[in-house]
């Protein structure tokens, strides 16, 4: 099975989604510059871009990882919110900047900040892939965006369909048959 004939078309090739992770990783870079920061991973979805994202990060820095989920094996979320991983680490006193693969209706990303915020970091600020704050139902924005898009269904390069589509190199939008 050729998983790119899944796709309706593609929105960001391979160099296109290099190019716009290394600018974000030098705005980030210049703006932590000589402080502490701590990379939150937001699991599953952000693995891959979190992996490229901190390679472009020119400064010390710490990762660790954090695991919710608001969809499930679903096309559209829950609403609801569940924990699956925490942290390993203490946030207090520290920069933390949570890496999320997608803005969309903003319920997982407002719980996740609203979490850490609850335990006195010194600041916390969102970095996300992708951007569709046409879906936005929480109040809550993204310090760092890479791609702003459409209502549209997008897999590859960390973001899924049940699981699937997560190792395309680039990020296209699904056929509507492939989930309905």
């Amino acid at each position: 099975m050729n998983m790119r004939e899944d796709l309706d078309h593609i929105l960001y090739d391979e160099q296109t989604i290099a190019d716009r992770v290394a600018a974000l990783g030098r705005a980030i870079s210049q703006a932590y510059a000589g402080q502490d920061l701590l990379v939150v991973g937001v699991l599953k979805g952000a693995t891959v871009f979190f992996a490229d994202l901190i390679r472009q990060i020119d400064m010390p820095l710490e990762m660790d990882f954090i695991a919710v989920s608001s969809y499930g094996r679903r096309s559209s979320t829950t609403g609801e919110v569940r924990f699956i991983k925490d942290l390993d680490v203490s946030v207090e006193n520290r920069n933390v900047l949570l890496v999320e693969d997608i803005l969309d209706t903003g319920t997982t990303l407002k719980y996740l900040s609203d979490i850490m915020r609850s335990r006195q970091p010194a600041s916390v600020k969102i970095c996300t892939l992708l951007d569709k704050p046409t879906r936005r139902t929480a109040d809550i924005e993204a310090d760092y965006v890479g791609f702003v898009i459409p209502d549209a269904f997008a897999v590859g390069y960390g973001l899924d369909y049940a699981e699937k589509y997560r190792n395309l190199p680039m990020i296209g939008v699904l056929k509507k048959e492939m989930y309905q």
